[in-house]
């Protein structure tokens, strides 16, 4: 039997997570890489990296391809560059033990570099988030890439996303319930997350975080929490971001997941109407304060 879902809030263990200590360096706070994709789709993964370094990775590390590298370089600052080109090109920068977080997905495109790219990262068995086209790309061979993951991965699909990697789940969720219960959003979430092998984040209004072990939590922002600028073009870029950001620090999947989707919701709630995906990151110093971080 699995237990209740838990409704997420900020508990003291979560809280003292997001703390730094005095004593220690940037690289004791993890090194995370975000791949880009290529000119004219480099602002999903520089929002992506904005969101990890603000979260408190101490690097943050955008690969992309040569052609894109002065467009995202005349863009960061404290954020660095790397020139990347396909598969090849990421096993070889991987050889940096030090680059323990990885996120793949926002602008990246759905052509079959993404793929190589994908499958790849997972080769190297780090933390990996990955988002929006990198889980689009795996939407016609599903099992490749449930056969490529790993325990410290982490799949953050919205609706579509989620229908389009797990068809069969997505149709069980959208049936009307005709004899017992419905089955939920929550039900639909660990099951996936069983089938992938890693932990899931269905993201919305009612985002749902489960593990293969049926361990789940619901960041609602509904009601007194109720963030309806978060419908921004951006948004998910940014919480893709902050979860990268937290495994680069050492938090496990579900911790890393449960705690960015709770602080994008309070960074949109801080900031109020008028929100814009840039503006996520730059809530954040705001929020970590409120939190006495």
């Amino acid at each position: 039997m699995f237990r209740d879902p838990m409704t997420l809030e900020m508990t003291a263990a979560r809280r003292d997570a997001l703390c730094k200590s005095p004593d220690v360096h940037k690289y004791d706070h993890g090194h995370a890489l975000i791949l880009s994709g290529g000119p004219g789709k480099t602002g999903a993964a520089r929002l992506a990296a904005r969101g990890a370094l603000r979260i408190g990775a101490g690097l943050v590390t955008i690969g992309c391809p040569h052609t894109a590298l002065a467009e995202v370089a005349g863009q960061v600052t404290a954020i660095m560059c790397r020139p990347l080109d396909g598969a090849p090109g990421l096993t070889e920068l991987l050889e940096d033990t030090r680059l323990n977080a990885l996120l793949l997905g926002p602008g990246l495109g759905l052509g079959q570099d993404t793929q190589a790219l994908v499958l790849s990262a997972l080769s190297g068995k780090r933390a990996t988030v990955l988002d929006a086209d990198a889980l689009s790309r795996f939407s016609r061979n599903p099992e490749t890439l449930f056969d490529a993951l790993h325990e410290t991965c982490i799949l953050t699909p919205h609706a579509g996303e989620f229908a389009r990697l797990f068809p069969d789940i997505a149709e069980k969720l959208h049936a009307p319930a005709t004899t017992g219960p419905a089955y939920s959003k929550i039900d639909a979430t660990r099951e996936a997350a069983a089938q992938a092998g890693c932990v899931v984040l269905l993201k919305g209004p009612d985002t749902v975080i489960a593990d293969p072990k049926g361990r789940c939590a619901i960041n609602a922002s509904v009601y007194d929490r109720a963030a309806p600028w978060l419908a921004t073009a951006g948004s998910g870029d940014v919480l893709a971001g902050f979860i990268a950001g937290l495994l680069a620090r050492g938090l496990t999947p579900f911790d890393a997941a449960a705690t960015a989707a709770w602080l994008h919701t309070e960074c949109a709630l801080s900031f109020g109407p008028g929100l814009i995906a840039e503006d996520l990151p730059e809530e954040l110093p705001s929020v970590f304060r409120a939190l006495g971080v």
